[in-house]
């Protein structure tokens, strides 16, 4: 399962204490501590791993090493390693306390989201000419703490929508080699099915019910990850007693979750024609005429239809490039 929005607590590292030490040489008496070492800071940073959010469901508490105490001879004790914590691109980072916003867009962007704090000073950095013994140190800074938000919004050039059990999986099987689940009821994509076809992430998203964009079942976890697709492909059974009515409840789910989505450009596939006859297809066009323009009739078992979505794909692919 993936899991797409999680609350964590991040701390970084405490720094270390200053030590108090003297030099117990002659002609060369004096202060010697060293500075302690800084905390840790935590990071976060960008992978392609989808379901690495997973590691966040138990572990709430995300601690950076403190630095070590001050050593003798004015050498400073060591800073902290810092932690970096692994979360999948297309991850949002809300620091709640401060209400900033950190977006990972990229593999390997690494962003800075607690800071460490100071090692603090040893008696060495307090000595002067009237206090050539002292006995003073710091303690170290403690770390910054904060709770952040982690939500997923997956990052796609195409996203699969339409009604549950409409063929939106296997159009992914046959183009790519994912292997989504793939059954003649619905739900049987629970999670969304991410795959790669050349140079485009195409993104199967669960089937969408009325009532999806206020909440119903699982559709607001649902339209979160359209969001930042590119490009609708938007599936309507052959099979459905009425395609344009699945059709308007699809996009008025997604109007009322975002408005935005609405102005995406949207490709219209008639799913399963292999499975009614060619005159019922020529009548679903005809009724999507008033509504769209270029509604494409397609099954997985017709090569030439499967070939025209692939042409479909080759041409977003060179426009990506230009």
């Amino acid at each position: 399962m993936i899991v797409d929005d999680v609350k964590i607590t991040v701390i970084a590292g405490r720094g270390g204490k200053g030590l108090v030490t003297f030099n117990r040489t002659k002609m060369t008496q004096g202060p010697t501590g060293g500075n302690g070492g800084n905390g840790g800071n935590v990071f976060i940073e960008g992978v392609s791993d989808l379901s690495a959010l997973r590691q966040f469901r138990f572990k709430k508490e995300n601690k950076a090493g403190d630095g070590q105490i001050g050593k003798s001879r004015l050498n400073d004790g060591q800073n902290a390693e810092d932690l970096i914590l692994y979360v999948p691109v297309g991850t949002i980072a809300r620091i709640l306390q401060t209400e900033e916003n950190i977006e990972i867009n990229k593999i390997g962007q690494r962003e800075l989201v607690a800071t460490g704090g100071h090692g603090g000073r040893g008696n060495f950095l307090f000595r002067s000419a009237t206090n050539t013994s002292p006995k003073q140190f710091e303690e170290g800074k403690p770390g910054e703490s904060f709770e952040i938000q982690l939500e997923l919004k997956m990052i796609a050039d195409v996203g699969f929508i339409g009604l549950p059990n409409v063929g939106k999986s296997s159009l992914l099987n046959e183009l790519t080699n994912a292997k989504s689940k793939v059954a003649n009821y619905p739900f049987t994509t629970l999670e969304p099915n991410l795959a790669v076809y050349f140079d485009l992430i195409l993104a199967d998203i669960p089937g969408l019910i009325k009532g999806a964009g206020v909440g119903k079942g699982l559709g607001i976890k649902f339209l979160r990850h359209i969001e930042r697709t590119k490009v609708l492909f938007h599936f309507v059974s052959a099979e459905s007693d009425d395609p344009v009515r699945d059709y308007k409840n699809v996009r008025s789910e997604l109007e009322t979750y975002n408005k935005l989505l609405l102005d995406k450009p949207e490709y219209i596939f008639i799913s399963k024609s292999d499975m009614v006859l060619p005159d019922a297809i020529s009548k679903i066009k005809e009724q999507f005429k008033k509504i769209a323009k270029g509604v494409l009739a397609i099954s997985i078992i017709d090569f030439e239809t499967v070939k025209d979505v692939k042409k479909i794909l080759n041409d977003l692919i060179l426009d990506k490039k230009i």
